[in-house]
């Protein structure tokens, strides 16, 4: 049971790590600190997707999976609706590009915005 808790808590982790890659620039909108997080998170995302490299969450969960006896993913909540989110049916290579193409779009558009913010305002060595 713990091992199954454990597969599903990390499906969950994995989704919100995919939801910061995607979308966590925007919190850098309102606390620019948070770029120093989510600048490595965007670069192991497009890296993953890009260049096909397996992630370390997806083995992991498919480990905690075989520990707790389970031989694939059977019908639950988190199964059925955030699986198929992370890992949907008929992912290409093609496809997998587009959607690292996607990342750097959504955050080469925020962290524009980022940049033009910090520009406007004003220092303290202005006189």
């Amino acid at each position: 049971m713990l091992y199954r808790l454990a597969a599903d808590g990390l499906v969950l982790f994995h989704l919100t790590f995919i939801l910061f890659v995607l979308f966590g620039g925007l919190l850098t909108l309102k606390w620019p600190r948070v770029m120093w997080l989510h600048l490595p998170a965007v670069a192991w995302g497009i890296a993953v997707e890009v260049l096909h490299l397996p992630c370390p969450l997806t083995r992991w969960e498919n480990l905690f999976r075989h520990m707790a006896g389970q031989d694939g993913y059977g019908g639950g909540f988190i199964e059925h609706y955030i699986l198929t989110l992370i890992y949907p049916a008929g992912l290409t290579p093609n496809i997998q590009l587009m959607l690292g193409a996607v990342v750097v779009v959504i955050n080469v558009t925020v962290y524009g915005l980022v940049i033009r913010r910090l520009l406007r305002r004003p220092t303290s060595l202005n006189l």
